[in-house]
């Protein structure tokens, strides 16, 4: 039950994402929404790590059993997307980088910040 529980809980704010990504027009996914929104519930103490804890482990353990179905739609489609593979090569290396440069000034900056809190106690 208690697994049943925690899924519903993340299940409830992929609804709300969903429902935000139909509300707010901007080109953002609606599982960002979800993620975003389930993030700050959690630093504010709303919902507690131990309430999607077990779930949250799950979910990342079965990540390779949920990327099969669109790594076998690619491998269908491929003679379609084949002229143009150059393109989703460079696409997602480019992404892929700013993405990761992003992340890392992100958690720098959050770094910064701590320390600079714990300087000041």
């Amino acid at each position: 039950m208690k697994y049943a529980f925690q899924f519903l809980i993340i299940i409830i704010f992929s609804f709300i994402g969903e429902v935000l990504n139909t509300v707010i027009p901007l080109p953002v996914p609606a599982c960002i929404y979800g993620i975003v929104l389930l993030y700050l519930t959690l630093q504010t103490g709303v919902i507690h790590l131990e309430h999607v804890r077990e779930a949250a482990h799950f979910l990342i353990k079965i990540i390779p059993i949920l990327l099969l179905p669109p790594a076998v739609g690619l491998i269908a489609t491929w003679e379609s997307i084949k002229a143009s593979s150059f393109y989703y090569v460079l696409i997602s290396v480019v992404s892929t980088v700013v993405v990761m440069a992003v992340a890392g000034l992100v958690t720098q900056a959050i770094i910064r910040r701590s320390k600079k809190k714990e300087m000041r106690k």
